[in-house]
């Protein structure tokens, strides 16, 4: 009997993580669900994942906290032996008024690139020695398309995933040949993300989205997933690149 995959994939709970860790399942994988403060929700995707057929291991960690990392790559390492695949996904923002830039706290400006920026490198460079022990090992890291260009998000969360896109780049460059590193930029996402940054007006603003997107509906975190997916299982010799993920959008306009 063939030994089932083995993945990570951090801030796993919600959003894209879950419909990775659900993807990464369906398709074979056994999966360390990461996530900060989301325990309940952690654990009702591990459910899901289960019912597909995976092993699933759960680990809090603040991924800001490079011991923290450590030990739970540790963990990870002793439960599952190696890994096939990174899903670098964890994040978070900061809160700010558009345009105003004394609206910006700089200690969440300091907290967004701590686990957007740090984070992402430190879950990175713990995987390493497990990841060279698994098949074709990825790494895929969650940028976004305001890390690419402007757009009315706050200033520190796009300028982290400005910094996520240049150090994919930089560490497809010093992990290859042996670990692809690739990474995937979404355009405004449907579910409580957006709903959190747009408020009231999420609707009316996403509505207006759809409409000017070639595809005529705004990224679903499933589509995230399957894009992950086609960069794990698939693409051997993709690494370094940023996926847009928009329906067309950016191309359009």
């Amino acid at each position: 009997m063939t030994e089932r995959k083995k993945a990570l994939v951090t801030g796993g709970a919600t959003g894209i993580g879950k419909s990775a860790v659900l993807a990464l399942a369906r398709a074979g994988y056994d999966v360390a669900i990461n996530y900060a403060s989301s325990a309940k929700a952690a654990q009702d995707t591990a459910l899901e994942a289960q019912a597909l057929g995976a092993k699933t291991l759960l680990v809090q960690c603040d991924v800001s906290s490079d011991a923290a990392v450590r030990a739970m790559l540790d963990q990870v390492g002793e439960a599952f032996g190696h890994l096939d695949a990174l899903v670098s996904n964890a994040g978070t923002t900061a809160t700010w008024k558009v345009k105003d830039l004394e609206s910006l706290d700089m200690d969440e400006w300091d907290r967004t690139f701590a686990v957007n920026v740090k984070g992402m490198f430190q879950v990175v460079r713990a995987s390493v020695p497990w990841l060279k022990k698994g098949t074709n090992p990825s790494v895929v890291n969650t940028a976004s398309i305001v890390g690419l260009r402007p757009g009315p998000q706050p200033l520190p969360y796009a300028a982290s995933k400005a910094a996520v896109v240049n150090l994919t780049k930089t560490l497809a460059w010093n992990l290859g040949p042996d670990i692809r590193v690739n990474a995937v930029a979404p355009g405004w996402m449907e579910g409580d993300w957006m709903e959190r940054m747009l408020g009231d007006k999420y609707d009316d603003l996403m509505g207006k989205r759809a409409k000017l997107t070639p595809l005529k509906r705004c990224v679903t975190a499933d589509d995230v997933a399957q894009t992950m997916m086609s960069l794990i299982e698939g693409n051997r010799f993709v690494t370094g690149e940023v996926i847009v993920i928009d329906g067309g959008f950016t191309s359009s306009t």
